[in-house]
C-alpha cells in the first residue's frame, strides 16, 4: 500500500510572520495537493526564551487568513521535550555527545582572528574543540558544581558509526535546488559544521534534534523548506541514521528577498502579513504576488 504523501510548514513564534514565511507555507501547501498528500502544520517553539503563546495564535490567525490550515493536529514542540530528551539518551548511550563547558567568549577567544580557521557554512567559525578531551573525573568535577555546558556531538566518531550503519557514505534525495543548483541524489558533509551542539542549558535540546524527531513522529515524507536550510540536510540525515529514523525526501525552494535581495527576517523588522492585512492588502493579493493565486487547503 502506499503511503499518501505528508508535508510540513514549521515555523516559529519568535516574531510576525512575513512575506518570506507565506511564500514557504504556500509553497508546501502547493506541493501537498499536487502530491494529494496532507499538509500539516508544526509549530516550533523550544526556544522559551523568544517564543510567546500569544505569536502563536497570531500566526495561526495569519496562515487561516491566507487559506492555510493544518489537516491534523498541530504538534507543538514545547509538549513534546521528553522525546528530544530520549534522542538525546540515545546518543549518549551511544558514546557520541560531550560536554562542553566553553562559553561563547572562550571560543571566540581561542579562534581569535585567525582568517584560516574553518567556518561552518553559516560563516561561523568550526569549534576549535575547546574541553573536548578533557578527563572524565574533571568533566564531572564541573558538572557537579553546576558549570553550565552544552553537549556536542563529536563529529568524527558520529561519522564513521553513522556510515557503519548506512554501509556507505550516507545520501539524500533533492527534488528542488540547493543554493548552487544542487540536485538529485547527493552526498551529505556534516564534517563541514564541526562538533555541533544537540543539547543547550537555556532551552535543552537543538533544532537539529528537535527537527528529525518531528519529521518521524509526524511520518513527514517530503521535506519542503527553504534554501537557508539546505546545508543543515548533512546533519539531520546523519542523526536519522544514527537514531533509526525514517528518511524523508527533501525539496529546498529559493527565499524571498526585499529589492536589495536581502532575505526577509523576523529579526530585521520586515513588513509583517498581519501590517499588510491592516493596510488592506488581500489574502488573494498576497497569494497571486507570490505566484500561488486561487491556492486553498483545509
Amino acid at each position: 500500500m502506499n503511503r499518501v504523501p505528508r508535508f510540513r510548514f514549521a515555523p516559529s513564534p519568535n516574531g510576525e510572520l512575513h512575506l518570506g514565511h507565506a511564500y514557504s507555507a504556500l509553497f508546501t501547501a502547493e506541493a501537498a495537493r499536487e502530491a494529494e498528500g496532507r499538509f500539516i502544520l508544526r509549530v516550533e517553539d523550544i526556544d522559551f526564551l523568544r517564543c510567546r503563546a500569544a505569536l502563536v495564535d497570531r500566526m495561526l490567525e495569519d496562515l487561516a487568513w491566507l487559506g492555510l490550515s493544518s489537516q491534523e493536529p498541530v504538534r507543538y514542540q514545547s509538549k513534546t521535550m521528553g522525546a528530544y530528551r530520549t534522542a538525546l539518551s540515545r546518543l549518549s548511550a551511544l558514546g557520541l555527545l560531550y560536554p562542553c563547558f566553553a562559553t561563547r567568549q572562550e571560543i571566540r577567544e581561542a579562534v581569535g582572528d585567525d582568517p584560516g580557521h574553518p567556518r561552518d557554512p553559516e560563516g561561523m567559525p568550526i569549534y576549535p574543540g575547546l574541553h573536548k578531551h578533557m578527563a572524565p573525573h574533571e568533566r564531572q568535577r564541573l558538572m557537579d558544581e553546576g558549570r553550565p555546558y552544552a553537549l556536542r556531538l563529536d563529529m568524527e566518531r558520529a561519522i564513521a558509526m553513522a556510515e557503519r550503519k548506512a554501509g556507505g557514505p550516507i545520501t539524500f534525495r533533492e527534488y528542488g535546488t540547493g543554493p548552487a543548483g544542487e540536485e538529485g541524489e547527493l552526498p551529505v558533509n556534516p564534517a563541514r559544521w564541526g562538533d555541533v551542539v544537540l543539547g543547550r542549558k537555556d532551552i535543552g535540546v537543538s533544532y537539529h534534534i528537535a527537527v528529525v524527531v518531528d519529521d518521524a513522529a509526524q511520518a513527514i515524507t517530503h521535506v519542503t523548506r527553504g534554501q537557508d536550510l539546505f546545508h543543515a540536510t548533512d546533519i539531520h540525515r546523519l542523526l536519522q541514521v544514527l537514531l533509526d529514523l525514517p528518511e524523508p525526501v527533501y525539496r529546498h525552494h529559493e527565499l524571498i528577498g526585499d529589492e536589495t535581495g536581502r532575505k526577509l527576517s523576523k529579526s530585521a523588522g520586515d513588513r509583517s502579513l498581519r501590517a499588510l492585512r491592516e493596510a488592506g492588502v488581500t489574502a488573494e493579493e498576497i497569494r497571486e504576488l507570490l505566484g500561488f493565486a486561487r491556492q486553498t487547503v483545509r
